[in-house]
């Protein structure tokens, strides 16, 4: 292929293999497949992950767990962020739980389960500290209080109490990670004495997962580890924890060519030559989820060398100076992988470009053919 995304299931399977060995207290995993699978792909990586140990899957949307629903894949399944009017009854009918902010959430699921004629799974979600989703703490036994109203009615089943950490890479001995998982202590009591009875509790993400084992709870809901990147590259790369990268994404060179000293390269000249030279072109861009802003920053691997973007990153496609050597249309354009061959990593794009890991492989375009080794 001109472009693809090598995915590497056995990686998925093996990374949540290693994510259920660290979980403290029997606690299970739910592995967060968002996102088409941090770009890895939905139900290939849904599949995989259940494979590797998985007990249960999360998402953002109602859309992909009914994916999820369709591919025949059964596990339990957290979707966990709707708007108001959102219809959620074919969600309620596939037995997917739903998250709950608020007690408006409560009712629309209670509505959406006289439709479907089934009870709504609801996980409630409070507000410890990151101040996005969840209650806050003055609106969490309100909440707790009207959803065991709905659940004593049969309109719903509470099935899950949850927080998230707003510093888990910092560590668990982390200021804010200690207050939080304090008040979902004192959360969990709340809803205790309003007498719901949850099957799970969760708070730990990737980087709780791996480093703070007494926030692990009933199960632990990795992301990002999942799919083999470091959440706490301070800490250690993947290989410290056991982890491989799943990803490798790689392109093909389209045309080169000798052009002389003092030649501008791609839009508005920001790689001009010093010398006489090759330019190999890269049939990717943009569009396909390279940032503009690697121009003159992204790192590549081309005939055994590390490179350098030289130049504007373009909709389609990115120039490389590759000297004087031996490169020739068709040979294979690295941008990163496991790091095995040399190749650039996810984490040293992210390095490179002053960002995260995880925007590096979920911003894969749609384009970019996966492709499942």
């Amino acid at each position: 292929m001109r472009t693809e995304a090598r995915i590497e299931l056995a990686a998925i399977r093996a990374n949540v293999a290693a994510l259920a060995a660290c979980a403290a207290g029997g606690a299970q995993v739910m592995a967060v497949v968002k996102a088409d699978g941090y770009g890895h792909g939905l139900v290939p990586s849904a599949t995989a992950a259940v494979e590797g140990g998985a007990a249960w899957l999360g998402v953002a949307f109602v859309e992909e767990a009914l994916a999820l629903r369709a591919a025949g894949i059964d596990v339990p399944l957290l979707a966990w962020l709707t708007t108001p009017g959102e219809d959620v009854a074919a969600a309620v009918a596939a037995g997917v739980d739903l998250g709950a902010y608020d007690v408006g959430q409560v009712h629309a699921a209670a509505a959406a389960a006289r439709t479907a004629g089934v009870s709504a799974r609801l996980q409630l979600k409070v507000d410890t500290g990151l101040s996005r989703g969840g209650a806050t703490v003055a609106d969490w036994p309100e909440l707790c209080e009207v959803a065991a109203k709905a659940e004593a009615g049969g309109e719903v089943r509470v099935t899950g109490l949850w927080s998230h950490f707003a510093f888990a890479d910092g560590g668990p001995d982390h200021v804010t990670n200690r207050a939080q998982a304090a008040l979902f202590a004192e959360s969990l009591e709340v809803a205790d004495r309003a007498g719901l009875r949850p099957e799970v509790r969760h708070l730990a993400n990737s980087a709780a997962t791996l480093t703070a084992p007494a926030t692990h709870y009933d199960l632990v809901r990795p992301g990002l580890a999942v799919y083999g990147l470091s959440p706490v590259p301070q800490l250690g790369g993947p290989a410290h924890f056991g982890l491989r990268p799943a990803m490798t994404l790689a392109s093909t060179v389209a045309l080169t060519k000798r052009v002389p000293a003092g030649a501008g390269v791609s839009y508005v000249h920001q790689h001009v030559t010093d010398r006489e030279t090759t330019l190999a072109l890269v049939p990717l861009g943009y569009a396909d989820g390279v940032p503009r802003n690697a121009t003159n920053l992204g790192p590549v691997q081309l005939g055994g060398r590390r490179r350098t973007i030289a130049g504007t990153v373009c909709m389609d496609q990115f120039v490389l100076d590759v000297g004087d050597d031996a490169v020739a249309a068709g040979d294979e354009v690295v941008l990163f992988g496991p790091g095995d061959r040399g190749e650039p990593t996810a984490q040293e794009w992210a390095e490179a470009l002053g960002t995260i890991n995880y925007e590096i492989v979920t911003r894969v375009g749609a384009r970019v053919p996966r492709v499942l080794v």
